[in-house]
């Protein structure tokens, strides 16, 4: 049986990073696309025997661009990009973009568009359009079938099935924009931050309040399928003494990869029969899906799929409060303890909410205040870039989901 204290050493150093010495700032994100055709709107398959596909677009497309094929666990192929980045599948035919960790926003920034902006303009040229949104807009669960036949997620999937009733909906349909931070100097306080920012990350940042074609009521429904799992792997902490919040979030969570009947048993329950060993414990670890997850840095993981011409807004806002301790500071003044109940609200109502909205303005502010005080971090047409992002939707209360309201609202 793996002991409390072992555990717990494992996440102070392997996941909080606790006891490392900072290294230099580095920056990394992932952006997910979501492939429809261009006439029907249809989620577009990773392979199709008589139709439209996106493996063979992305075959094309990476042998100009010096991408090398690679086999995966998960059944599809992937590709390694030249710049240390990674092409893959989320189960619904999703494109993943993982970029690597780079030591400045301005070169993740050129590294994520130099990549999603051609790969879109081949796959328009191909009859698919790569959508940035949370959620598929069009389609039904029934019409996206599971894509990746990889134990991973055929035994998620049936997790999924047993425990939540919007887990198929959250593998197959929904597109998020990660972005991945390290804990710099003062990990715990980095942590408290970015759990207390989660809710106003969502709401800053939400544009998918269409599903099936009909508004959902929801101006993120990508954070509404993720507050409709259950199962105990979601949401984030109040942060009161957050190494023992976290061991006790993840043994109470049931272990998908352990076992191959359906009583996803609790990792705790597995561990003291003896069942369990450390990969075991660090795989389990890697099927857990806070807002914020410890990964030997932070991976922010509120957001809506962000557009490419708005890629610089949540590296902005993240990396100019996370990595300026004076700005640090004044953002946990400003939030106080995390409130995970505030996930709600803001998934609904995003910046239509008062509260959140005010919050979020002067999040803003501060993290463009941080943002400048990192000279060779940001360059200033990004700081320019989520300025403009800022004025045009936080300092107005709007998020892009008030955009697609307004499209579809329009009489023809």
């Amino acid at each position: 049986m793996l002991a409390r204290a072992d555990l717990l050493d494992d996440l102070r150093t392997h996941a909080f990073a606790l006891g490392r010495t900072p290294g230099p700032l580095r920056i990394g994100a992932e952006v997910e696309l979501i492939p429809v055709a261009a006439d029907t709107g249809a989620q577009v398959t990773i392979v199709s025997e008589d139709g439209v596909s996106t493996l063979p677009l992305l075959r094309r497309f990476g042998a100009r661009h010096g991408w090398t094929e690679q086999a995966s666990p998960y059944g599809v192929p992937q590709f390694a990009l030249p710049d240390g980045g990674t092409i893959s599948y989320e189960p619904g035919g999703q494109i993943e973009l993982s970029a690597a960790a780079f030591p400045s926003a301005t070169s993740l920034i050129a590294s994520l568009r130099g990549t999603v902006l051609p790969l879109m303009d081949a796959a328009r040229d191909e009859g698919i359009e790569l959508l940035s949104v949370g959620v598929e807009p069009r389609g039904a669960i029934e019409d996206v079938p599971m894509q990746l036949p990889g134990r991973r997620y055929v035994r998620q999937t049936r997790f999924m099935e047993v425990f939540g009733t919007g887990g198929t909906r959250m593998m197959r349909q929904t597109a998020a924009m990660q972005v991945s931070l390290d804990f710099g100097a003062e990990p715990l306080a980095a942590w408290r931050v970015l759990n207390a920012m989660a809710p106003y990350v969502t709401a800053i940042f939400a544009n998918s309040p269409v599903y099936r074609g009909e508004p959902t009521g929801h101006r993120s429904y990508r954070a509404r399928i993720w507050r409709q799992l259950d199962g105990g792997r979601t949401g984030s902490f109040a942060c009161d003494d957050p190494v023992n919040e976290y061991l006790d979030f993840a043994l109470a969570a049931p272990a998908i990869l352990l076992g191959d009947d359906e009583r996803f048993r609790p990792f705790a329950e597995w561990n003291a029969h003896g069942c369990a060993s450390l990969d075991d414990w660090r795989t389990h670890l890697t099927t857990l899906f806070p807002e914020v997850r410890p990964k030997g840095y932070a991976e922010v993981r509120a957001a809506d799929a962000v557009a490419p011409e708005w890629y610089a807004a949540p590296l902005v806002l993240l990396g100019g409060i996370v990595y300026h301790p004076p700005t640090l500071r004044a953002a946990a003044a400003l939030l106080g303890p995390p409130d995970p109940s505030l996930l709600h609200a803001a998934g609904r109502d995003a910046l239509s909410d008062i509260g959140i909205a005010s919050v979020a303005h002067e999040l803003a502010e501060l993290a463009l205040a941080g943002a400048a005080a990192l000279p060779g971090f940001f360059a200033a047409q990004h700081i320019d870039e989520a300025a403009a992002f800022f004025a045009r939707y936080t300092r107005l209360a709007r998020s892009p989901a008030d955009d697609a309201l307004e499209r579809i609202s329009q009489p023809c």
